[in-house]
């Protein structure tokens, strides 16, 4: 017996201090094992003793709204790579799609508004720089079926002929091509070509009468090029509008262009000869001559006439 407080208890090499008395002072249960007494205790038992607070429970935060998918579009018309722009045919599919538009948007600035009408825009954008005279330019899209992100961007020259109202050039996604449209003066001519199909070529012109503006296409979550670098204060793409103008009687084809394109030939600095992955090239005043007289010499040597808007 020690001092009537506490006595060891030797178990397996170890001390236990455990006493009734200390029991009780500490006021937690004694639980006996094979080699003595022990005080059992641990974080989860201690809030387990805790009475309940009689607080109110301090108010959550409420969550952020969740963000929904906007209504798939019933069919998308169809547009060339890489020019692609969204149409509804269902006008309920159209309403609900331009609702979403002009709800705002939580992702950092890239809410999308409604394109424009083209007959709202001007002519003419005031960061244009203006070149004398006429500018020519070459610009490429596909008139064969393609899905890109599940949308045929298929357009051809009879699709741009159908337009009612000037046409947006979208889904420009490179640089150079981006800083030719953003070099075109309204008024400039620009040949319509067909690619990435069996009979590429040059197949008609059309004229730009609308220059610059942002490429909306790019903040669009769904459309074939968008781009979530792309946002409201820093819009990456641009697009110009154009209108139909002619449709050749016989196409100028590739082999054609190669071959006017070798070394001493009349295309031999021609930007798209040199550059052919460029989907938006420069043409000199001299190439565009020597085409437009090629496809005339073309037509009559067919017998028939091109097509004019």
């Amino acid at each position: 017996m020690m001092d009537g407080k506490t006595m060891p208890c030797f178990s397996w090499g170890r001390v236990y201090w455990s006493s009734y008395t200390f029991a009780k002072w500490k006021k937690v249960p004694l639980h006996f094992t094979g080699g003595g007494p022990f005080i059992k205790h641990g974080k989860q038992q201690e809030r387990k003793q805790k009475p309940a607070s009689k607080d109110p429970a301090p108010a959550t935060k409420p969550k952020g709204r969740v963000a929904t998918k906007t209504k798939a579009k019933a069919r998308v018309k169809s547009r060339g790579a890489p020019k692609a722009e969204a149409e509804d045919e269902d006008e309920a599919a159209a309403d609900t799609d331009e609702a979403e538009k002009k709800k705002p948007s939580a992702s950092g600035g890239r809410g999308v508004t409604p394109d424009p009408d083209p007959a709202s825009l001007p002519a003419q954008n005031p960061e244009t720089v203006r070149h004398d005279g006429e500018w020519y330019w070459l610009m490429k899209a596909e008139p064969e079926s393609r899905f890109e992100g599940g949308v045929d961007v298929r357009f051809s020259i009879d699709d741009l002929r159908a337009c009612t109202k000037p046409e947006g050039w979208d889904g420009i996604r490179n640089y150079a091509a981006r800083n030719n449209l953003r070099a075109m003066n309204a008024g400039d001519k620009a040949f319509f070509y067909h690619s990435n199909c069996k009979t590429p070529g040059i197949v008609g012109t059309m004229e730009i009468v609308r220059e610059h503006s942002e490429d909306k296409s790019a903040r669009r979550p769904g459309t074939p090029y968008y781009d979530p670098q792309s946002t409201r204060d820093k819009p990456r793409w641009s697009l110009v509008h154009v209108e139909f103008r002619r449709k050749f009687a016989v196409p100028i084809l590739l082999p054609e262009l190669r071959d006017l394109g070798a070394a001493g030939g009349p295309l031999a600095q021609m930007q798209m000869i040199k550059q052919s992955r460029l989907s938006v090239s420069r043409v000199s005043g001299d190439e565009w001559r020597a085409l437009c007289e090629l496809a005339d010499s073309k037509a009559k040597d067919a017998g028939l006439e091109h097509e004019d808007a």
